[in-house]
């Protein structure tokens, strides 16, 4: 990511446990001249593209979001500058949104839910009876099904399974995106009817003005007066408070030792390996890094206490074990007893 140009930001130069107690509203940030910057404006030019007046506005905040009713979009302040994402993927064990692709991929996203606020498109009965009720109260928890057809699939843990505007926003990302080849990938998937429906509607609205054209900023950073120390906590807290586990009849049964053969003990192995193994994870299940860490430091405590060891080959031992806490977490999050947190 480049510097912003023309401003000087003396926390840059701090160490970690100083940037921690800035305030945000301290940290003086905008979109303008940083890395960002340069996705929103290829955002722009993808929605110009495709003949759609609309150029949301986007501020500096916390988190990603689209506050309801606003055609805008709140983007996370570790994107404004590359002193900040080092600190986000100390804190988080990842930057979400700091790689072009995947940058895209939630500007996307959340242009569906400026295009929902900036012509009132929940107001039509077609779209309700796609979607469904937009008034329906935000879940802080939901349990998607992975197997059905009924939704695209573009954002990690089948988030157009959340609620309607979720449903319409990754619809929307989808058709947006380029050279997604959606009419092929979901031609014989029930969610084609909502594509087709997002298609004929868009093209309807080529060249047609917003009717709600507010340029309102929820949050800016310059009114947020937490620091950085406190944002950490409560965002580490959230993502640590519920998490998969692995039983210690699995652990045995990968760790056994051959009978005459001896290997180092497993939580070594695990330090070593725990970043890759967390990689592997995260990509295959969609769940987060800093909470698949917190699963392997319970995975190490449960090994100490059984004295298991690791017997064999590396990588062999590094990928079913990998291949095991992905199953463990896909049946956490998609099994009848459990829910994705939102």
């Amino acid at each position: 990511m480049a510097a912003q140009q023309g401003t000087s930001h003396r926390w840059a130069a701090f160490d970690d446990e100083r940037l921690l107690d800035v305030r945000f509203c301290d940290l003086g940030l905008t979109v303008e001249h940083s890395w960002v910057e340069d996705r929103v404006l290829e955002l722009w030019a993808e929605l110009a593209a495709r003949g759609l007046k609309l150029k949301p506005h986007v501020w500096v905040s916390t988190e990603w979001f689209s506050p309801d009713g606003i055609p805008g979009i709140a983007l996370p302040f570790y994107l404004a500058h590359p002193r900040l994402a080092r600190l986000e993927r100390k804190m988080m064990l990842e930057v979400e949104g700091g790689s072009r692709e995947e940058c895209m991929a939630i500007l996307r996203h959340e242009s569906g839910h400026c295009a929902q606020h900036a012509w009132r498109l929940h107001r039509r009965e077609q779209w309700r009876k796609l979607f469904g009720d937009t008034h329906r109260p935000y879940p802080q928890v939901y349990r998607p099904n992975p197997a059905s057809q009924r939704y695209v699939q573009h954002l990690r843990q089948y988030y157009a399974q959340a609620h309607p505007d979720e449903d319409f926003a990754e619809t929307f990302a989808v058709w947006l995106t380029p050279r997604s080849a959606w009419k092929r990938r979901y031609a014989d998937w029930p969610a084609i009817k909502k594509l087709e429906y997002v298609d004929t509607l868009l093209r309807e609205l080529r060249g047609v003005a917003q009717a709600v054209k507010t340029r309102k900023q929820v949050e800016p950073l310059s009114q947020v007066k937490r620091t950085l120390r406190e944002h950490y906590a409560e965002k580490q807290a959230h993502y640590s408070q519920v998490r998969p586990a692995v039983a210690d009849r699995d652990l045995q049964r990968l760790f056994a030792a051959e009978p005459g053969r001896k290997g180092e003990p497993v939580t070594r192995f695990l330090r070593r390996n725990r970043g890759e193994i967390r990689r592997l994870v995260a990509r295959f299940t969609g769940e987060s890094p800093f909470t698949l860490e917190a699963v392997l430091d319970d995975v190490m405590v449960r090994c100490e206490a059984l004295e298991l060891s690791a017997v064999g080959n590396e990588r062999r031992l590094r990928v079913d074990f990998a291949l095991l806490l992905a199953v463990r977490t896909v049946h956490f999050h998609y099994s009848r007893k459990n829910w994705v947190a939102l």
